[in-house]
């Protein structure tokens, strides 16, 4: 694969993601145009936002003694970035996650007393929030921004039950019944890669890989909560280092000076 090999892969899934815009939006691919159009010209090229958030699909992916015990997990990551100059190479960032590692539901009758005339879903989810904050650098490569991250913070794993009616489907009662957390790291990379403007305001494709360092965790897995006839629970913890690698696809928006 050559050099450029990945921006052209980010060129063709901007013009993807800008047709798509369009047929879902009409009124936003003009404006998208039209910004194309002013930053393909240098001496017209806006300047570097002031601010820039954005939002993405995350994939976690154990490493280490974490992969004998988990699968993949899948959620929500959003960050924050405030450039300390002015072209943006160095900034602080401000990001976090909440991703789900394993999910089990089970139907049951609501209580001894009302019987099985009232059944419920009952679901226990395991979790893991993610929140960190540290110096990101970016350099301009092939069009886009390249950035690299690291940054310390909380990782907390958690595993909570809930019971939801089977018509109404709505969560009446919510319990966590495990949970573990501390000090954790994170270093990383990714690229961002315009896609065009709305009004004053850049947006760009997200693409990120970053290695989230846990240290030795507690934490419960798929069949980790152990009923007994009494009606009493025993949990079957797992400990280990729950690292894992966490890759990311979403969109960022700049924020401009005054914005």
């Amino acid at each position: 694969m050559t050099a450029s090999a990945p921006f052209t892969v980010l060129r063709h899934l901007r013009s993807c993601l800008l047709v798509l815009l369009a047929l879902l939006l009409p009124g936003w691919a003009p404006s998208g145009l039209e910004g194309q159009a002013r930053t393909s010209d240098p001496a017209a090229a806006p300047e570097t936002p002031r601010m820039a958030a954005g939002g993405a699909l995350a994939l976690a992916q154990p490493r280490g003694e974490f992969n004998d015990y988990v699968g993949l997990g899948f959620g929500l990551h959003g960050f924050f970035r405030w450039n300390l100059v002015q072209d943006g190479v160095l900034a602080i960032r401000v990001q976090g996650a909440v991703l789900n590692y394993g999910n089990e539901t089970r139907r049951v009758c609501l209580s001894e007393t009302v019987g099985c005339r009232i059944q419920v879903d009952l679901t226990t989810s395991n979790n893991i929030l993610l929140l960190g904050v540290g110096p990101e650098v970016g350099i301009p490569v092939g069009g886009g921004r390249l950035y690299g991250n690291a940054g310390v913070g909380l990782g907390y794993f958690s595993t909570d039950s809930r019971i939801q009616g089977l018509q109404d489907h709505e969560s009446q009662f919510q319990t966590r019944n495990y949970s573990d957390g501390g000090f954790a790291w994170n270093a990383g990379a990714g690229i961002e890669y315009p896609l065009g403007r709305v009004q004053r305001y850049p947006v760009a494709i997200d693409f990120g890989l970053s290695h989230q360092e846990n240290g030795r965790r507690d934490y419960l897995t798929e069949g980790g909560i152990i009923d007994g006839p009494d009606g009493s629970i025993q949990f079957d913890a797992r400990r280990s280092q729950a690292n894992f690698l966490l890759w990311r696809l979403g969109v960022s928006v700049g924020i401009p000076h005054g914005g």
